[in-house]
Protein backbone atom coordinates (compact mmCIF):
# COMPACT_ATOMS: atom_id res chain seq x y z
CA UNK A 1 0.00 0.00 0.00
CA UNK A 2 1.33 3.30 -0.81
CA UNK A 3 1.37 6.33 1.75
CA UNK A 4 -1.89 7.82 0.10
CA UNK A 5 -3.68 4.35 0.42
CA UNK A 6 -2.93 3.58 4.12
CA UNK A 7 -3.80 6.87 5.77
CA UNK A 8 -4.24 7.36 9.27
CA UNK A 9 -7.28 9.07 10.78
CA UNK A 10 -7.39 12.34 10.76
CA UNK A 11 -8.88 14.59 13.65
CA UNK A 12 -11.10 17.72 12.80
CA UNK A 13 -11.23 19.91 16.48
CA UNK A 14 -13.14 22.98 16.50
CA UNK A 15 -11.54 25.97 17.44
CA UNK A 16 -13.45 28.73 16.54
CA UNK A 17 -16.76 30.85 17.68
CA UNK A 18 -17.47 28.99 20.84
CA UNK A 19 -15.06 25.73 21.06
CA UNK A 20 -11.98 26.07 22.52
CA UNK A 21 -12.82 28.68 24.21
CA UNK A 22 -12.45 30.19 28.13
CA UNK A 23 -16.01 31.75 28.30
CA UNK A 24 -18.14 29.12 26.17
CA UNK A 25 -16.09 25.88 28.34
CA UNK A 26 -14.46 27.37 31.16
CA UNK A 27 -12.27 25.15 33.64
CA UNK A 28 -10.45 23.53 30.79
CA UNK A 29 -6.88 24.26 29.35
CA UNK A 30 -8.10 24.26 25.52
CA UNK A 31 -4.28 24.93 24.53
CA UNK A 32 -3.52 21.62 26.21
CA UNK A 33 -6.05 19.82 25.22
CA UNK A 34 -5.33 20.82 21.05
CA UNK A 35 -1.74 19.83 22.19
CA UNK A 36 -2.59 16.21 23.49
CA UNK A 37 -5.08 15.45 20.52
CA UNK A 38 -1.75 16.41 18.20
CA UNK A 39 -0.02 14.02 19.80
CA UNK A 40 -1.75 10.70 18.86
CA UNK A 41 0.21 8.03 17.09
CA UNK A 42 -1.96 5.17 15.69
CA UNK A 43 -1.07 1.36 16.19
CA UNK A 44 1.59 2.00 13.15
CA UNK A 45 3.14 4.78 15.29
CA UNK A 46 1.50 6.63 11.98
CA UNK A 47 0.80 10.72 13.50
CA UNK A 48 -2.69 11.56 13.32
CA UNK A 49 -3.15 14.46 11.25
CA UNK A 50 -5.04 17.57 13.51
CA UNK A 51 -7.20 20.11 11.84
CA UNK A 52 -8.66 23.06 13.44
CA UNK A 53 -12.00 24.25 12.10
CA UNK A 54 -13.25 27.99 13.05
CA UNK A 55 -16.76 26.26 13.61
CA UNK A 56 -18.60 22.96 12.92
CA UNK A 57 -21.78 24.64 13.51
CA UNK A 58 -23.07 22.88 16.46
CA UNK A 59 -21.63 25.50 19.28
CA UNK A 60 -23.81 24.02 21.78
CA UNK A 61 -22.01 20.63 21.82
CA UNK A 62 -18.52 22.77 22.54
CA UNK A 63 -15.84 20.86 22.41
CA UNK A 64 -16.54 19.11 18.93
CA UNK A 65 -14.15 16.75 17.84
CA UNK A 66 -14.92 14.73 14.27
CA UNK A 67 -12.87 11.28 13.85
CA UNK A 68 -11.99 10.61 10.26
CA UNK A 69 -11.83 7.38 9.53
CA UNK A 70 -8.02 5.31 8.03
CA UNK A 71 -7.85 4.51 4.97
CA UNK A 72 -8.45 0.92 5.96
CA UNK A 73 -11.05 1.61 8.59
CA UNK A 74 -13.42 3.58 5.71
CA UNK A 75 -12.38 0.24 3.12
CA UNK A 76 -14.39 -1.65 6.36
CA UNK A 77 -17.30 0.86 5.90
CA UNK A 78 -16.31 3.34 8.85
CA UNK A 79 -17.61 6.89 8.64
CA UNK A 80 -16.34 9.95 10.09
CA UNK A 81 -17.93 10.16 13.84
CA UNK A 82 -18.33 13.58 15.85
CA UNK A 83 -18.09 14.17 18.83
CA UNK A 84 -19.82 16.79 21.73
CA UNK A 85 -18.92 17.99 24.67
CA UNK A 86 -14.98 16.35 24.67
CA UNK A 87 -13.82 18.40 27.96
CA UNK A 88 -12.17 16.43 29.93
CA UNK A 89 -8.81 14.75 30.39
CA UNK A 90 -10.84 10.97 30.38
CA UNK A 91 -12.53 11.53 26.89
CA UNK A 92 -9.06 12.62 25.16
CA UNK A 93 -7.75 9.06 26.58
CA UNK A 94 -10.68 7.22 24.93
CA UNK A 95 -10.35 9.16 21.58
CA UNK A 96 -6.42 7.85 21.80
CA UNK A 97 -6.73 4.91 22.82
CA UNK A 98 -9.64 4.50 20.06
CA UNK A 99 -7.95 5.52 17.15
CA UNK A 100 -4.51 3.63 18.34
CA UNK A 101 -7.12 0.56 18.15
CA UNK A 102 -8.43 1.33 14.67
CA UNK A 103 -10.77 3.91 15.06
CA UNK A 104 -13.92 4.01 12.86
CA UNK A 105 -14.85 0.67 10.98
CA UNK A 106 -11.58 -1.22 12.85
CA UNK A 107 -12.56 -0.59 16.52
CA UNK A 108 -15.72 -0.26 18.10
CA UNK A 109 -16.36 3.25 19.88
CA UNK A 110 -15.35 3.30 23.81
CA UNK A 111 -18.13 3.20 26.07
CA UNK A 112 -17.35 6.22 27.66
CA UNK A 113 -17.56 8.16 24.10
CA UNK A 114 -21.23 6.92 23.31
CA UNK A 115 -22.39 9.89 25.39
CA UNK A 116 -20.71 12.61 23.74
CA UNK A 117 -21.97 11.34 20.26
CA UNK A 118 -23.32 14.15 18.14
CA UNK A 119 -23.58 14.72 14.27
CA UNK A 120 -23.01 17.79 12.24
CA UNK A 121 -27.00 18.11 11.59
CA UNK A 122 -27.73 17.78 15.40
CA UNK A 123 -30.59 20.33 16.88
CA UNK A 124 -29.68 22.34 19.96
CA UNK A 125 -32.42 20.86 22.54
CA UNK A 126 -35.33 24.01 23.06
CA UNK A 127 -35.56 24.94 26.73
CA UNK A 128 -38.17 23.43 28.46
CA UNK A 129 -40.31 26.18 29.37
CA UNK A 130 -42.50 26.66 32.61
CA UNK A 131 -45.75 24.59 32.68
CA UNK A 132 -48.50 27.42 31.55
CA UNK A 133 -51.57 27.17 33.50
CA UNK A 134 -54.74 28.18 31.27
CA UNK A 135 -56.73 31.38 31.55
CA UNK A 136 -59.70 29.06 33.27
CA UNK A 137 -57.25 27.82 35.79
CA UNK A 138 -56.05 31.30 36.26
CA UNK A 139 -59.55 32.62 36.71
CA UNK A 140 -60.67 29.64 39.06
CA UNK A 141 -57.66 30.38 41.14
CA UNK A 142 -58.28 33.70 41.81
CA UNK A 143 -62.15 33.57 42.37
CA UNK A 144 -61.09 30.92 44.62
CA UNK A 145 -58.97 33.59 46.21
CA UNK A 146 -61.59 36.13 46.39
CA UNK A 147 -64.14 34.13 47.77
CA UNK A 148 -61.81 33.17 50.26
CA UNK A 149 -61.00 36.51 51.06
CA UNK A 150 -64.30 37.59 51.32
CA UNK A 151 -65.54 35.37 53.54
CA UNK A 152 -62.55 36.44 56.02
CA UNK A 153 -63.23 39.79 55.40
CA UNK A 154 -67.05 39.06 55.97
CA UNK A 155 -66.88 36.89 59.07
CA UNK A 156 -66.83 38.36 62.52
CA UNK A 157 -65.03 35.79 65.69
CA UNK A 158 -67.14 34.38 67.87
CA UNK A 159 -67.19 35.85 71.31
Amino acid sequence: MSAVESAPCKLTVCRGCCCGTEKKVPGVDHRAQLARLSAIDDHAARRVPVRTSTCLGICFQANVVVVQPSTAGRAAGGRPVWLGKVTEDELLEAVDDWIFEGGPGLSPLPEVLEDHLTSKDAKKPKKRKKDKKSKKDKKAKAEKKRKKDGKDKGKKKPE
